[in-house]
């Protein structure tokens, strides 16, 4: 969309505008700032929302936003109507309209197998006429379906899909979506009105980011990103819409016509691929980067299984790939029926979705008392898993999706996310099902259960409950944590149900007698288990930190609560509103941590394990080393041989390094070890990730 030089121009035109702070108070200066201003504002929302590559800061994008508004409020006959102060909620939408399309849009056909697509070739050659045809191949993306019109490069109307020949009218929500521009200049290639056809999605990242937040709220867990978009979208508060970081792909136009009304799809623009180019040209967010021209359907064949074994590396949930005849002259040969057009066909991967019988919901208990619900389903293969547990999160989903014992339920499983249950099938019920009834007492302890009102979430609020007791000793041992080698989950269950664990602190004060008096044990291993343990003794702060289980407080805000104080008890010291000043410390982390520090029996084990040798202070192993790393980003996949991933975290750490927890353009060095997976992929696809080995990490530092 921009050349080298316009992008030059306009990073110089930002630097001048960033060291103005108040509007002109002359009319004509006014009009040539505005203009400006929505050029080089139209030219970062296109870096940031579309090219994923930010040049300026948060900070001065906004600066930059709130100098045109300021203009626009001065001179309010400025104002254009695409102009970016105008992405805005205007108020609750009351209903949605039904409007027409230019053009149906038609369902796609499908296939699942490469005998599909040879009978789908066999018959675009017959309807054509030709010995070859020439295809573009593109992703299916798993999202919601707009139609956007542009005319007099403006946009003015967007719509759902509907029944394919009447939509809703969404304009007010689109318009809040930063990846689809306000104005394209389509008279740049003669188009005065023109309909797009796309799809409305999430970045996996960002829907695990809000369902994060969501948990930490107390909110529902949103299903999965295609039903959040699709729910977004017809939002009634366009202000919600445009908290839900949606992001919309143009991939085909459908309606393209000059002034005159002459229809400009095959003499003009001949070809799908050039309009994928022409629209990535005008701006949009496009799947250009990974769609391919295919000469014929083995090569289309080919490129199809090879998205379909990397699919999850993609930042986007897709479930297949589109293959179109890519001639607009062909697609016209070819036709269509009242459903599909005989130009394109969808081949889809494996599924990812499966029904199978739910037999029975159980209810677990969590280390920090919260009860969970539980589904055990007749077992069944999703997307090479075989899925026999499902959560249901809390009591709220489990209403919200009305999900009964007997109930054939639709499952899902996307990525590498854990299954969940999409919903039951109440058509299939033989009247024979059962309501989940939710336990008022903990299955541990018998305790009475407890909901917060702003939470979701029900809990036992028991400190002794043998379950939860259990469950903070097996964090407290585990690798991220203290990293006691050895002591497994079923140790733990093993030397509790001994009496030998009923607390963090008695795992300093085993009797190691008694140990080699259990059945499996002998002098070596019960040897290694006692190094093990006073080894951990002196791991780093923040290791202790994250290992009490604090809620909310993962390893990197236990970091940031160890390089905070000399010593552990001095946390107790300091306020919920003073943690909040801290990196990264919203309040409701704060308040637990502040609420944790004030517990008497959470000080009094903190009193014990010091007594009992356990490092309490920020000592020197946790200062830096050097600071060559400072300002890097690391992230390690694969297996590592020369030394363990925690070994190699906390070398990146005393050199001023930062790790990163996935693969993203913010990444500087991804060292890879043996198979390496999906984020080795991910690096590649971005380019700018440095890929390094073992011996070359060991070099830098």
């Amino acid at each position: 969309m921009y050349s080298k030089n316009q992008q030059q121009e306009l990073l110089e035109l930002t630097r001048q505008y960033l060291k103005k702070t108040e509007p002109s108070v002359v009319l004509n200066e006014a009009q040539s700032a505005t203009e400006a201003l929505i050029k080089i504002i139209n030219f970062h929302d296109w870096k940031y929302y579309v090219q994923s590559e930010p040049v300026i800061s948060d900070f001065e994008y906004d600066m930059l936003f709130k100098l045109l508004k300021k203009i626009e409020a001065q001179f309010p006959e400025l104002m254009k109507p695409d102009s970016p102060t105008q992405r805005v909620a205007y108020g609750l939408t009351k209903a949605f309209p039904s409007v027409p399309h230019l053009v149906p849009m038609l369902s796609l056909d499908n296939s699942y197998n490469e005998a599909d697509l040879t009978e789908f070739d066999r018959r675009v050659r017959d309807l054509t006429e030709m010995p070859h045809i020439e295809y573009c191949v593109e992703p299916k993306f798993d999202g919601a379906s707009i139609a956007l019109i542009y005319e007099n490069d403006l946009l003015v109307r967007g719509a759902t899909r509907g029944d394919g020949a009447v939509g809703e009218e969404i304009t007010n929500n689109v318009r809040v979506l930063r990846s689809l521009p306000l104005s394209a200049n389509f008279s740049k290639y003669g188009i005065a009105k023109a309909e797009l056809r796309g799809e409305v999605l999430i970045n996996k990242e960002k829907f695990k980011a809000i369902n994060e937040k969501r948990q930490e709220e107390g909110l529902n867990i949103l299903a999965n990103p295609r039903n959040t978009a699709s729910g977004a979208l017809r939002m009634l508060d366009a202000k919600e819409v445009a908290g839900r970081g949606l992001e919309g792909f143009m991939y085909h136009l459908a309606y393209a016509v000059d002034m005159q009304g002459k229809n400009l799809l095959r003499d003009t623009i001949t070809s799908h691929s050039q309009s994928l180019e022409m629209l990535y040209d005008l701006g949009f967010k496009t799947p250009n980067e990974i769609k391919k021209v295919c000469k014929n359907i083995e090569e289309v064949m080919r490129f199809c299984r090879e998205w379909e074994d990397k699919r999850d590396t993609f930042p986007y949930e897709i479930d297949g790939m589109v293959v179109k005849v890519n001639e607009y002259r062909m697609q016209e040969m070819s036709g269509a029926t009242s459903h599909h057009p005989r130009w394109a066909i969808a081949f889809k991967f494996k599924a990812k979705q499966a029904t199978t019988r739910l037999n029975n919901v159980f209810f677990s208990v969590g280390r920090t008392g919260a009860i969970t619900p539980i589904a055990q389903v007749e077992p069944v293969a999703l997307a090479g898993v075989t899925i026999s547990n499902i959560s249901l999160f809390n009591e709220d989903v489990l209403r919200e999706k009305d999900v009964r014992i007997g109930d054939m339920v639709l499952i899902e499983r996307a990525g590498d996310v854990i299954p969940y249950i999409v919903k039951s099938i109440p058509e299939a019920r033989k009247g024979n099902e059962q309501i989940v009834e939710f336990p008022k007492h903990c299955p541990s302890c018998s305790s009475e259960l407890v909901k917060n009102p702003d939470e979701a979430v029900i809990r036992c609020v028991n400190v002794n409950c043998p379950t939860q007791v259990v469950g903070r000793i097996i964090h407290f041992v585990s690798r991220d944590a203290m990293d006691i080698r050895g002591m497994g989950s079923s140790l733990v269950y093993k030397f509790y149900d001994a009496g030998l664990l009923k607390n963090i602190a008695d795992i300093y004060r085993l009797d190691y007698a008694k140990i080699l008096e259990m059945e499996g044990f002998q002098e070596k291993s019960v040897s290694n288990l006692k190094s093990a343990i006073e080894a951990s003794k002196q791991q780093p702060l923040e290791r202790l930190i994250f290992g009490l289980g604090i809620r909310h407080v993962g390893e990197t805000t236990a970091k940031v609560l160890a390089k905070s104080v000399n010593h552990l008890l001095e946390i107790k010291e300091k306020s919920a509103e003073q943690l909040q000043e801290m990196e990264d410390i919203g309040p409701k982390v704060a308040s637990a941590i502040a609420e944790s520090f004030h517990h008497e029996d959470n000080i009094q084990l903190i009193r014990e394990l010091e007594q009992l040798g356990v490092n309490m202070t920020a000592d020197a192993s946790s200062q830096l080393v050097s600071n060559k790393l400072e300002g890097k980003t690391f992230l390690f996949t694969g297996t590592l041989e020369k030394f363990s991933r925690t070994e190699a975290e906390k070398m990146v750490e005393e050199h001023g390094g930062k790790i990163l927890g996935s693969v993203s353009k913010k990444l500087d060095y991804l060292v890879v070890g043996e198979s390496a997976g999906s984020k080795l992929e991910k690096a590649k696809k971005i380019g700018t990730v440095k890929i390094l080995s073992e011996e070359e990490f060991l070099g830098i530092i």
